[in-house]
């Protein structure tokens, strides 16, 4: 299952959400068929979107995060709810590249150094809360540093991990964390935050010596008494479904029906899960009288 823990200092000070994201990334991978680079690049963000879900106050909040990039692979968009459950795809999930210059998957590459992390809100109101972020390096958790700092100025720490077997290219482990530090944090806590980070062992790294997103929350933060908030399972789920897909075509207005009426079929597939929807023409000429 996919581990979602957060946990408060006992000062009151910080605050950090820790996920072990292996299954659901496993699962996207099972979906969308990505390469390695891909894997590791939608992985990521999925596992961010799902931290950063669990944030959300309402039950029926969602956010979504969109990387637009220069690179061969942009666009990746996650999308989750306050649960954590996430979903997500990749513009081109069969891009292939050679290790970057520290022997890593080349996720910059893949999804590009110039362009923007766009993070939408949707909290129930008028209109959904929306920022914008030039990239910092592409690699996903950097990005998501950045926005927090720029757009929420919330001082924020976030890691983010994917291994991938360099054979058979299959997911393997996968999570992350996310440090936020309260308004009552000082350049005291800053400090021993920083300290504690120095001898932090990568994600993946963490996860395949055992240790449960709990663990991880303690072992980058040695410094702090830590208190748990609570424990809950997360995981990959679409929500599509025929009703949802008829009610876009009928926003597609009358004009854009009549045009798929011309057809014997309208087939829909769905992004983040690549469901597939098929309209016979009749069915579209119905919606169309429906829509008047």
């Amino acid at each position: 299952m996919n581990e979602l823990v957060r946990m408060i200092s006992q000062d009151g000070t910080l605050y950090v959400l820790a996920l072990n994201s292996t299954e659901m990334v496993k699962k996207m991978q099972e979906i969308h068929g990505t390469s390695k680079v891909c894997s590791a690049a939608l992985g990521r963000l999925l596992t961010a979107a799902s931290m950063m879900g669990a944030l959300l106050k309402g039950d029926s909040d969602t956010l979504t995060l969109k990387i637009s990039g220069s690179g061969p692979a942009s666009p990746a968009v996650a999308v989750a709810d306050s649960k954590g459950f996430v979903k997500g795809y990749i513009g081109d999930a069969k891009v292939k590249l050679p290790l970057n210059g520290k022997g890593k998957l080349d996720v910059s590459g893949a999804l590009g150094k110039d362009g923007f992390l766009t993070v939408i809100k949707d909290l129930g109101l008028k209109e959904p809360y929306c920022a914008q972020v030039p990239l910092i390096s592409g690699e996903v958790a950097e990005d998501i540093t950045a926005y927090y700092a720029s757009s929420e100025q919330t001082p924020t720490v976030c890691a983010l991990g994917v291994l991938v077997d360099p054979e058979s290219e299959n997911v393997l482990l996968a999570g992350g964390f996310l440090i936020q530090l309260l308004p009552t944090a000082d350049e005291a806590v800053i400090s021993a935050v920083e300290k504690g980070l120095e001898s932090v062992k990568p994600v993946t790294t963490m996860l395949a010596e055992g240790l449960s997103p709990e663990d991880i929350c303690k072992k980058v933060l040695p410094n702090f008494e830590m208190q748990l908030l609570d424990r809950t399972q997360t995981g990959y789920r679409c929500d599509c479904s025929r009703e949802r897909v008829t009610a876009a075509l009928i926003g597609a207005g009358r004009e854009g029906l009549a045009e798929m009426a011309q057809d014997n079929e309208t087939e829909v597939v769905c992004h983040f899960c690549n469901s597939k929807y098929v309209f016979s023409k009749e069915e579209i000429l119905k919606l169309i009288e429906e829509s008047k």
